[in-house]
């Protein structure tokens, strides 16, 4: 049963189309964004995640969107004490502080279908790797990854989260800003890049794409309204980029998209 399902009855019925469709689980803690005509009847939307899901150890109210290098949110504590969690996703363990790092975890089925793309003799880029969901699972089935992240923080969870999964022996962990990435990356041979880009940084994929293999694959997101993607995928297409496959990942914003689209470098 949905959230909104859930409250019918509990707050006025004008209001129940404000009640959010949905929240999101990490671990034991829960995000949900309430709106503010909802202020008065947040603790009972808590009341109703905590009657459901009853492991929670905490609640948080995103009170903004996702914003600067460090890709955080603000965070109102509605229900319990720590934010910091393990979260459990196809077999591997992520460590983090919910409250100061960014970790999506609606995006859980596009990190499954490329675990199911890496081969085992390939050498793999992550930037923008966060505290590994992306970069962990690929130096466990390929041959060696190459994980950056500039956030010291959550470069900090990534340094456990290797560790706590037993792949420190095929990661090399960089904590530096990616768009600085010619001056401290000689390699130029990978086999794949996966890029869980940040909102409005779609020029990266220029400075990536040096870095595959002919040949290799570059995994990208990107947030565009659909109505943008044939154009972007148009630009890819002149610096050598074949687009092989696309899919929307979920909505962001009214009329805004995360799109997950597979590149293959040509020339």
């Amino acid at each position: 049963m949905s959230l909104r399902s859930y409250m019918e009855g509990s707050i006025p019925e004008t209001l129940l189309s404000s009640v959010p469709k949905r929240f999101d689980i990490i671990g034991d803690v829960a995000v949900v964004s309430i709106p503010y005509e909802l202020d008065n009847y947040k603790f009972d939307i808590v009341r109703a995640i905590t009657a459901v899901h009853r492991n929670l150890k905490t609640v948080l109210n995103k009170t903004n969107k996702v914003d600067g290098y460090k890709r955080t949110s603000d965070f109102e504590k509605l229900f319990g004490n720590g934010t910091i969690t393990t979260h459990r996703e196809h077999g591997f363990s992520y460590k983090l502080d919910v409250g100061n790092v960014f970790f999506n975890n609606r995006l859980s089925y596009e990190r499954q279908r490329l675990i199911a793309k890496i081969n085992p003799y390939e050498k793999i880029l992550i930037p923008f790797c966060g505290v590994g969901p992306f970069a962990i699972p690929a130096a466990f089935h390929g041959l060696e990854a190459v994980a950056i992240e500039k956030n010291p923080e959550a470069f900090k969870w990534l340094q456990e989260n290797v560790c706590l999964n037993k792949v420190k022996d095929s990661i090399t962990l960089i904590q530096k800003d990616v768009t600085d990435i010619s001056t401290f990356l000689n390699s130029y041979d990978f086999d794949r890049v996966i890029v869980p880009t940040p909102y409005g940084m779609d020029n990266i994929l220029l400075y990536i794409a040096e870095f595959v293999k002919i040949k290799g694959f570059i995994h990208f997101y990107t947030f565009k309204p659909e109505s943008e993607i044939p154009e972007f995928i148009n630009s890819a297409k002149k610096i050598g980029l074949e687009t092989v496959y696309y899919r929307r990942c979920g909505n962001v914003a009214p009329g805004i998209s995360r799109w997950g689209i597979d590149f293959k470098k040509m020339e």
